[in-house]
């Protein structure tokens, strides 16, 4: 807590109900918790805010979680007290009758928002923030899954089910646990400021967004072989994309010859370095378009790219697809 008994605390409250996805639960948790940690290290103890996270519920019994989980309410929809976040996980399948049962986490929600609260919906989750009307008018988004359920159900509603993440007015609603974290991030940095958000998104981020195969590779396992020169290069460019140096600039960087560093290069990867930094672009590329909501040309400037022509030209070479179709089937695939 706070050593200044005057600081009010940040109150957080996340709607629970039977059927919600645990994970979108427990990770805003987590990470809010990570922020606050930091904050409370690395601040000002007079002005350090701590968190007050509040379990909100239609009552107070127990609630039984596909995972084997109970989840036991800190309060009830008509005694929780104000709070400046307001988080609405997920939902296991149809989300329809689990609206329907919980009507009063929808009065609650319009009593949160009309007092200031800010929201964030996550996934099918955002069908509460729909049912209490909140969205008419506004864009969001929602699990692919359920969109075309979604447009039908609640059709004053700019649904965008393309994009990870929409914000209007003090509402956010995203479409995966990926961009979720992204905005617990942007929500960290409003309450505690840059630094303990980039503390949370370096100890968050990357294990979410990236699958094990790519972290095995991103350790390094696949460039083990005997050249460690060339090793070192190798991580030089994976992060380095962006770098406006050539290759034979990278290679005197490391005092070889172009024509050596291309030898040893080769008989070390059996790829040439121009083919390895093409792959790694592409496959930076493939990432962007698939986590976030970065515009092509800036995807193409992140990757080292001159422009979305450029990026473009690669794309259709490699992958016979454009940046931009790759993003609707990857999207797509990672909805599912």
């Amino acid at each position: 807590m706070s050593n200044n008994p005057l600081t009010p605390p940040i109150n957080i409250g996340i709607a629970v109900f039977e059927h919600l996805l645990v994970t979108s639960l427990t990770l805003p948790i987590e990470m809010l918790r990570a922020g606050e940690a930091f904050a409370k290290g690395h601040s000002d103890k007079n002005n350090f805010k701590p968190l007050a996270i509040h379990l909100v519920a239609k009552n107070s019994d127990a609630i039984k979680t596909r995972t084997g989980l109970s989840i036991i309410p800190d309060c009830t929809s008509e005694n929780s007290p104000y709070c400046d976040l307001v988080i609405v996980p997920g939902i296991w399948r149809n989300p329809r009758p689990v609206i329907r049962a919980n009507q009063q986490l929808v009065t609650w929600l319009i009593e949160s928002f009309t007092v200031g609260s800010h929201i964030i919906g996550v996934g099918t989750g955002n069908c509460f923030v729909a049912e209490a009307s909140l969205l008419d008018g506004h864009p969001a988004t929602t699990h692919w899954h359920y969109a075309k359920q979604f447009k039908h159900d609640y059709p004053n509603v700019s649904l965008k089910p393309d994009f990870f993440i929409t914000q209007s007015e003090r509402m956010y609603t995203v479409a995966s646990l990926n961009a979720l974290a992204d905005v617990i991030v942007h929500i960290i940095s409003q309450y505690y400021g840059k630094e303990a958000a980039q503390h949370v998104e370096r100890n968050f981020s990357h294990e979410i967004r990236k699958p094990y195969e790519d972290q095995r590779y991103l350790e390094g396992a696949v460039d083990r072989h005997p050249d460690e020169l060339i090793a070192q290069i190798q991580f030089w460019l994976k992060t380095n994309l962006a770098s406006e140096l050539n290759l034979q600039e990278v290679a005197a960087q490391f005092s070889l010859s172009y024509r050596t560093f291309t030898r040893r290069f080769r008989s070390a990867t059996n790829q040439s370095p121009i083919e390895y930094w093409q792959q790694l672009r592409v496959e930076g590329a493939k990432d962007l378009l698939a986590s976030s909501n970065l515009s092509i040309q800036e995807v193409a400037l992140e990757v080292g790219y001159n422009d979305q022509g450029h990026l473009t030209r690669v794309f259709k070479k490699v992958l016979r697809q454009t940046p931009s179709e790759y993003r609707k089937v990857v999207r797509r695939k990672l909805f599912g």
